[in-house]
């Protein structure tokens, strides 16, 4: 086998980070008559580059198989669009936008974010290669092309519609296979004074809390602030201010410019800076280990599961997360020791989880099952999903988590 490339920087990828083995794709739910079929399952394989440090998962799958009809709607978060909410009141007082400006979302999902731009009267454009998430956007008065993202995207939306003078890419960074060809995209359709903004989970929180269910096909990238400038660099952008975000689990803001831009760099960019540098971020003993802590949640979940089959107690799960089909897989855990899953997402209702096959149905079925456990899956709303059914407790049931350590919570 010839030995795999960095997607930013074409060095040779030598090192893992964790090799997950064969999983499914993440977000490819399955329906009840393809229950006795075998999903598919694709290597995956997290690896370092040793010059860029950007981490990232072979790339095996095309991104049309995962992206043109996906299951994940942004707006069945509450805490997440009100974090979008609070973005549009900063972003449009910090660059004084207003009804002449112009502002554009990449992987613009169903229309969570730019709403609130809508609302204010501020002229926008998702771009969004889900043509079923697209939908959902337009009935929020969201205009949306449907398309991957890139240079030549850039080029017919300014042909178009002109130049941006913002332009807002969440949680999409790590969702390219051409991480080149995408960046290089938000340097074609700005205008020369306009800002990017990206916001991403940061590496060093995977690396520091074991987030390994965050690995999954669709996420080619694993993002430090180091990495990024990288790519930046190489593709016309610069990065000038910083922000350290809760969501996701601890995740990153850039603030961007064209390479050419006079903004100057924020102390917070020079702090997060320090703090990847002391954390060793460009260096590969920062990575060691990671696969030994992987293994151990591995073994000390499926050791809880099983003590409690065994005293009789019955575990269902919440939140049919991609991360948490990454857990399930990663573990071989199936409806043998998970009953079920509920999601408020009507989309993945009456589904199976890919791999596991377990089966998905709205939060009232655990009211009618009382189950004694219920695993959070996508731990990152933990405080939120908790909320939502504390009625869990009603019966003495208990929630639990399994990264970054199994335990009962709450």
């Amino acid at each position: 086998m010839t030995t795999p490339t960095c997607r930013a920087c074409g060095t040779d990828l030598k090192h893992t980070l964790v090799d997950l083995g064969l999983s499914p794709l993440a977000n490819s739910y399955v329906s009840h008559d393809r229950a006795d079929t075998e999903d598919p399952r694709y290597p995956l394989h997290a690896r370092v580059c040793d010059t860029c440090f950007l981490v990232q998962v072979d790339d095996v799958v095309p991104p049309s198989e995962i992206f043109s009809h996906y299951a994940y709607f942004s707006s069945y978060s509450s805490s997440w669009v009100e974090h979008a909410r609070n973005y549009c009141v900063t972003a449009v007082k910090r660059l004084e936008l207003h009804d002449q400006s112009f502002v554009v979302e990449v992987a613009s999902n169903d229309g969570y974010l730019l709403q609130h731009f809508v609302e204010k009267s501020v002229p926008v454009l998702g771009i969004e290669p889900a043509a079923n998430v697209a939908q959902e956007a337009e009935k929020k008065g969201v205009r949306s092309l449907v398309a991957f993202f890139g240079k030549e995207t850039a080029q017919k939306v300014v042909a178009e519609y002109g130049y941006a003078d913002l332009t807002a890419a969440n949680n999409v960074l790590a969702h390219v296979p051409d991480i080149n060809d995408f960046v290089s995209g938000f340097a074609t359709i700005l205008k020369d004074d306009g800002v990017a903004t990206f916001e991403f989970p940061h590496l060093l929180n995977l690396l520091a809390k074991t987030q390994f269910d965050t690995i999954y096909h669709e996420h080619f990238s694993y993002l430090s602030l180091y990495a990024v400038e990288k790519c930046f660099e190489l593709n016309g952008l610069k990065v000038f201010d910083v922000e350290e975000l809760p969501t996701h689990g601890g995740s990153v803001r850039v603030w961007a410019q064209k390479a050419a831009g006079t903004r100057s760099e924020t102390q917070n960019l020079r702090d997060l800076r320090a703090k990847e540098t002391k954390a060793g971020i460009a260096t590969l003993a920062c990575y060691d280990g990671f696969d030994t802590k992987v293994r151990a949640i591995r073994r000390n979940l499926l050791d809880f599961l099983q003590k409690a089959k065994t005293a009789g107690k019955t575990v269902a799960a919440y939140g049919a997360a991609a991360k948490g089909n990454t857990l399930l897989n990663y573990c071989a855990i199936d409806n043998g020791l998970i009953d079920f899953v509920v999601d408020a997402n009507p989309h993945k209702q009456n589904t199976l989880l890919p791999g596991s096959h377990i089966p998905v149905h709205a939060p009232d079925k655990l009211k009618e099952s009382k189950p004694d456990y219920v695993l959070i899956l996508p731990w990152n709303l933990q405080n939120e999903i908790m909320r939502d059914v504390s009625y869990v407790k009603d019966w003495g049931g208990q929630f639990l988590v399994a990264v970054p350590e199994v335990e009962v919570v709450g």
